[in-house]
């Protein structure tokens, strides 16, 4: 596969749009998480209109909606946003409690296209990555930057999704995501029992 120019202007739409954006609980650019699912997709045998989607994943979820979504059709295709539409968590505002708006998205993904899946997939490998590299750095007090802090939720979250993308792609990013899990769930040990 070869990048274009299409490319090139995606990913300077994309960091036009999350410029002042940064992950969650530090400084890092957001565009770094972007780059690395562009990236990921790439190295999973994806297209460049998966690519672009990559790059574009998170931008009608992040930032402005419908609207944004009716942009990045006209700018790069129904193809690139419908992918977008598909691992959209949630566009509407004030977003869902956090419980409802996994459920909905593993419910939908799972019934979404194979390049959602895909670019879906390299979303939650660098997600999971990002956690269990930050878990490992601050301890656990890393969970109080997110809307649920238990940790048994995202373990719960991921390993649905996980289960999701196996009946869905034999892709080595699969792999990936099991053994990221399985190092998140050794980092975060068994449930806690609750005091009566």
């Amino acid at each position: 596969m070869r990048l274009t120019e299409r490319f090139d202007e995606a990913l300077a739409y994309a960091s036009a749009l999350h410029r002042s954006q940064t992950r969650k609980g530090s400084d890092i650019p957001y565009i770094g998480h972007l780059l690395s699912v562009a990236g990921l997709v790439i190295e999973g045998g994806g297209t460049e209109t998966e690519a672009i989607a990559g790059l574009l994943h998170d931008a009608a979820e992040d930032q402005g909606g419908e609207q944004t979504l009716d942009e990045i059709r006209t700018k790069f295709g129904a193809e690139v946003a419908d992918i977008v539409d598909e691992c959209s968590d949630t566009m509407v505002t004030p977003k869902p409690p956090w419980r409802q708006r996994k459920e909905d998205y593993i419910a939908h993904v799972g019934k979404a296209s194979d390049a959602t899946i895909l670019v879906s997939l390299a979303d939650k490998l660098d997600n999971a990555r990002a956690i269990l590299r930050d878990l490992r750095r601050f301890g656990p007090p890393l969970w109080e930057r997110f809307s649920t802090a238990d940790p048994q939720d995202h373990l719960w979250y991921y390993k649905s999704l996980l289960e999701v993308y196996r009946g869905r792609s034999s892709s080595w990013l699969v792999d990936e995501l099991a053994r990221v899990i399985q190092d998140l769930e050794q980092e975060i040990g068994p449930p806690v029992a609750a005091t009566v």
